[in-house]
Order: C-alpha cells, then structure tokens, then sequence
C-alpha cells in the first residue's frame, strides 16, 4: 500500500532533472501535471522502479499532490511498484494467445526461474508476468522484454530457454 512520508528521500540527479525540465517544457504554462507520464517513464529508467519516496518526490518537482502521481502509477501496468529482475519478461495472456500456449510458456517460466509472478530471481536478472493483449495475435503464444520491449513470437519452452541463456550471457558479458 502506497503511503506519504514527510521527508523526501530519493534525490534526483542532476541529468535527471534536465531531462523533467525539457519534458515539461512541452506544455503551455501551468500545464505541467501533463508532464507527469514521460517523467515517470525516466524515474523508472533510473530507478528500475517508482518507489513511494521517487514518487512523492515527482509530485512536489511538478507542484502536484501525491496522490495524483499514485492514481497514475497504479493505473497503467508500465510502471513498476516493487523492484524488479534486470529483464522483465511480459507474457500475453489473453485468449488467442492463451489458445495457442501461453499458459504454458507462463508455467515454464515459473519453473525454469524458480519465480512466482512478480517475484525476482536470486541473481537479479529475471522478473515476469502475464499481461493483457501485446497486439500480435497471430504470432502467438508471444511475450515482450522492457524496457526496450523487444517482441519475442511464436514461443516455444524450447525458444523460451533459448532466450533465457541469450539473456543471462548478455548480462555476464556486462558485468
């Protein structure tokens, strides 16, 4: 449950807040809670997540009450509440994809990362979770990785395994 603190912990940097100013900037004068969804897009970029605190503190950058950036927040299912794994692996699990296999591909996900959904794996890398339609329901059962939002289609336990190496050889080669 989301909540208010009085003190502000998270501190934005400064690249960060150029990057609100030039967002806000786009709209007329007075007009800045229209700014509110691309700056949550880059706290969460930032962050990995819109923590109460990063969120609070959005609200007093645009002079708006908090309340008003949870509203927002929890509405829309592109904005993380809770930390998440490096690689946020989202699973249509609408009809036409369920009727081709994605409730397994979701049951394999489980087992193959030992996570429930929305949970993190030990290392960090992986979260996932079923969501609503991905508008590609020829191609299914088919999944998306944010926060790029690659598509992955035409899925397979085998193909999901695939990428999950893919990922996590990716994610090595980084560190």
């Amino acid at each position: 449950m989301l909540s208010v603190k009085e003190n502000l912990i998270v501190d934005f940097s400064p690249s960060l807040l150029e990057k609100f100013g030039e967002i806000v900037a786009r709209y007329p004068e007075g007009r800045q809670k229209s700014a509110l969804l691309p700056i949550l897009h880059e706290v969460q970029a930032a962050y990995g997540w819109l923590s109460v605190d990063a969120m609070d503190k959005v609200a007093h950058y645009l002079t708006i009450q908090p309340i008003e950036v949870y509203e927002v927040a929890t509405f829309y299912s592109m904005y993380f509440l809770q930390p998440q794994g490096k690689y946020m692996l989202e699973v249509c699990r609408t009809g036409p994809c369920c009727l081709v296999g994605a409730e397994k591909i979701m049951e394999h996900l489980e087992h193959e990362l030992g996570v429930k959904e929305g949970e993190v794996t030990a290392d960090g890398l992986f979260s996932w979770r079923g969501v609503e339609c991905l508008a590609a329901c020829g191609f299914g059962p088919v999944l998306q990785i944010g926060p790029e939002y690659t598509f992955y289609e035409k899925l397979t336990p085998h193909s999901v395994d695939e990428l999950i190496g893919k990922l996590r050889t990716e994610a090595q080669a980084k560190d």
